[in-house]
């Protein structure tokens, strides 16, 4: 009986070695089968997120939402400079609290200047100059120019800069105190025009300064009493030159912090201080 026994167990092993065999094939391939899967879902050509990331178009869109908020904050900038440049007469009635408020305004203006080179064609030889075409003052606090509003006689009208390369003139009008306190039936308008013309010249490797030579200065009646003065003779006189000056070397220049198709910012020499100017058809008085 125990022999009988044996042999059935045996039989039994032997028959259950196949079914074993069969399921460890069986549990190899599908191992098998998950490695291959998991291979491929992370081989580089299936790095979906990898390939949207680094993807032109979304970096051309990028950079393009990036400029349209730099235009935005432009804009707003401009409009406040403009409401501030109204509200304290240019900068002839403004406080030091106003005038901080300007600079803050004007520097965070200047870090978006569009303009990499300002000072291009200014020498009126070859291509043409982003300045060219004339610009009135909306803000100023170079002491040269707040200084003229304290004459008991005359008042500072508008005040332009002038850019025809490689000249740019500038204009300042004066008119009689008196007149800004009276109406025109008992004070009819005067107008005297100062003219300050200057040569413009490029400084090597310095893309946004503008060399400056002054050349001449003339003062002009418009109008007097009402009446065209523009026939009678300007005071006009050249100024001294520098002995051995040229367009490098001349003392007189100012850099461009900001310039668009609308308004221009610059920083002069000395005395110093700075002007911001906005874009306009026409200077006539």
């Amino acid at each position: 009986n125990n022999r009988n026994s044996f042999t059935s167990s045996k039989k039994a092993n032997t028959v259950s070695q196949p079914h074993l065999a069969m399921r460890s094939q069986s549990l190899t391939l599908l191992l098998s089968a998950l490695l291959v899967a998991l291979s491929t879902a992370f081989a580089p050509s299936r790095l979906v997120l990898a390939k949207i990331v680094v993807s032109p178009s979304h970096l051309a869109s990028s950079e393009q939402s990036g400029e349209g908020d730099d235009e935005l904050a432009r804009e707003n900038l401009k409009k406040q400079l403009l409401q501030l440049g109204a509200s304290y007469d240019r900068g002839y009635g403004a406080s030091p609290k106003a005038r901080q408020e300007v600079e803050d305004v004007i520097a965070d203006l200047e870090k978006l200047n569009p303009e990499t080179d300002a000072a291009k064609g200014i020498s009126g030889l070859g291509e043409a100059s982003p300045l060219e075409g004339s610009w009135r003052m909306i803000w100023t606090t170079a002491q040269d120019v707040l200084v003229l509003n304290a004459s008991p006689l005359t008042t500072v009208g508008a005040i332009y800069q002038v850019f025809s390369p490689p000249i740019v003139t500038n204009i300042i009008d004066l008119i009689p105190k008196i007149q800004a306190l009276l109406p025109t039936s008992l004070f009819p308008p005067t107008l005297i025009r100062a003219e300050v013309t200057t040569r413009a010249s490029p400084r090597t490797d310095l893309p946004m300064r503008v060399g400056l030579n002054f050349e001449s200065v003339k003062l002009k009646p418009v109008e007097f009493l009402g009446m065209d003065a523009e026939n009678l003779p300007p005071l006009a006189f050249d100024l001294p030159q520098i002995p051995g000056a040229d367009a490098e070397s001349s003392p007189g220049y100012f850099d461009v912090s900001f310039l668009d198709h609308e308004m221009l910012v610059i920083r002069q020499s000395a005395p110093g201080g700075l002007f911001a100017l906005v874009k306009t058809d026409s200077y006539s008085p």
